[in-house]
């Protein structure tokens, strides 16, 4: 129950995080969103670790625990952040997410692979059943106002309206999904045995190690630059981002400290609930809602459920032929 919990929480958390950055980025670059969003995760982590005593056991941690934890700040929160948002720039967020999406795809594989987890036939079921939910929403056709047009532009600062570049996008988008898809597996190794605190603790290395690249990163001239350019108003919106998607990390590496990443994946695409509602309440002028749009959310988040629901369970409480109990018994 705890894992669901904090399941549901990261998946909160992210889906603010998505929809700030996504303002970030309209006239921001995925070079200023990554370069300030990874150092707030630090400060966040230890506005978190100081109070509750888990800074006193950082000599503790495990040296393989914190290698680990090294490679996942280098990984998701620098090479799939930067994917992400560069994916985010070139097509939008609604054309590329469910490219992103597959990363639960990639979890779930390398779960099996990998960690050696049980994947039954309802799983697998469920796992096609959120792509497909994730795909519908590519159907909705645009229904920009007037005014949504008149704030890109204002926000743009010019009268061009908005082209996807599609390659790009689609090309961005396949590099972060591989690279979330992963990274769970990665903590899954550095956390499995750390317990609840062990979360903090390997998020603040994970963030300090992807900051550490940053800070090496703005030596060279260019970079530096480019992210001293940035706008007043995309510095609110990425602090934003960093402050939520840092909560997100929190939630997640505790999740998956005390339970199983068939459980905790899954779990977190209710993001795409949670991110529909936000985008309606801060973004309404910036993204494509409709039936369409609603129908997918509604069918990704079934084949969450379907994902993360105990077979044993279900086939004690709903009476069903044999043949049926034994092929959801299947595992893989």
């Amino acid at each position: 129950m705890l894992g669901a919990i904090l399941s549901l929480l990261s998946a909160a958390s992210f889906a603010l995080n998505i929809t700030a950055a996504r303002r970030g980025v309209v006239t921001g670059t995925p070079i200023q969103g990554t370069a300030l969003t990874v150092p707030i995760g630090v400060a966040c982590f230890l506005a978190v670790a100081i109070p509750t005593g888990q800074i006193t056991h950082l000599a503790a941690f495990p040296l393989r625990a914190a290698g680990w934890m090294s490679a996942v700040g280098l990984l998701h929160f620098l090479l799939g952040r930067y994917c992400n948002y560069r994916a985010n720039q070139a097509a939008g967020v609604n054309i590329t997410a469910p490219v992103v999406q597959l990363q639960i795809v990639v979890t779930l594989a390398l779960a099996v692979i990998v960690l050696h987890e049980p994947c039954s036939i309802l799983q697998i079921i469920g796992a096609v059943v959120m792509l497909a939910g994730a795909l519908v929403t590519q159907y909705q056709r645009p229904n920009a106002s007037r005014s949504g047009v008149i704030a890109e532009q204002r926000l743009r600062g010019s009268n061009a309206v908005f082209v996807a570049r599609y390659l790009p996008g689609y090309l961005f988008a396949s590099l972060a999904a591989l690279a979330y898809g992963t990274s769970p597996i990665m903590a899954r190794f550095a956390l499995e045995s750390a317990g609840l605190g062990g979360g903090i603790l390997g998020g603040l290395v994970a963030y300090s190690a992807a900051t550490a690249v940053v800070a090496l990163l703005m030596i060279w001239p260019p970079l530096r630059r480019e992210v001293a350019a940035v706008k007043r108003e995309n510095v609110r919106w990425f602090a934003y981002s960093g402050v939520f998607v840092a909560m997100a990390q929190g939630f997640f590496f505790s999740a998956v400290a005390v339970a199983p990443i068939m459980l905790v994946s899954p779990l977190l695409q209710f993001s795409l609930l949670f991110r529909l509602l936000f985008s309606k309440l801060l973004n309404p002028d910036y993204e494509i809602f409709g039936k369409l749009v609603i129908a997918g959310v509604a069918t990704s988040i079934i084949g969450s459920l379907a994902v993360s629901a105990d077979t044993d369970v279900i086939l004690r409480l709903v009476p069903m032929p044999e043949w049926l109990a034994a092929a959801l018994r299947w595992r893989l």
